[in-house]
């Protein structure tokens, strides 16, 4: 992870940033990071694909929600880009053709790396929840875990930690049991 600029970065400061890496600008510094290795990569899309097919779709599911992996997020001065976001289709009704999305979505995951643990939980949660974000998953495919946070008044609080590869419910997606052990490869 690096910070690649000593002054309050811009929307212009982040266009300049080379494709192969993701570019975030938090509380005014940009921070740059490789794109997702393999086991994340993996993660993010057995856990956005399994979150779609049962909350994305008005097909006889549980519906509601739109489930989109890796968008960027223009929230105030904030350029976030988390793993998977979700917005409640009583606060989005339709989906927008749009570039980037100002709404602020109702979840979010990281799934953490090496390279974006530190961001992701230090800098990028606390965020999250100055915009309202109800809740937010850690999701750690190294370490086989998926932490919780609600958010309460200004801060993103833990509420339940899974770990290994069991059938859990989580909040805000309870109404159906995830397959943990769906998200991690085996060495």
């Amino acid at each position: 992870m690096s910070k690649v600029v000593e002054r309050p970065a811009t929307y212009e400061d982040l266009l300049e940033v080379p494709d192969h890496l993701v570019a975030e600008i938090v509380e005014g510094e940009l921070f740059t990071s490789p794109r997702p290795a393999s086991r994340h990569a993996l993660a993010t899309t057995r856990l956005g694909s399994d979150l779609d097919q049962r909350f994305g779709r008005d097909d006889g599911g549980a519906g509601g929600w739109w489930i989109v992996i890796e968008p960027e997020l223009h929230l105030g001065r904030d350029i976030l880009v988390p793993d998977i976001a979700g917005w409640r289709r009583e606060r989005m009704p339709s989906f927008p053709d749009v570039t980037f999305f100002e709404l602020a979505p109702d979840w979010i995951c990281e799934v953490v790396s090496p390279f974006t643990a530190r961001l992701d939980r230090i800098r990028k949660l606390p965020r999250y929840a100055r915009y309202d974000i109800a809740y937010a998953w850690i999701v750690d495919p190294k370490e086989k875990t998926l932490e919780v946070y609600r958010r309460e008044g200004a801060h993103m609080l833990l509420f339940s930690t899974h770990e290994g590869s069991t059938l859990i419910r989580a909040e805000p997606f309870d109404a159906a049991g995830l397959n943990l052990g769906a998200l991690w490869i085996e060495p």
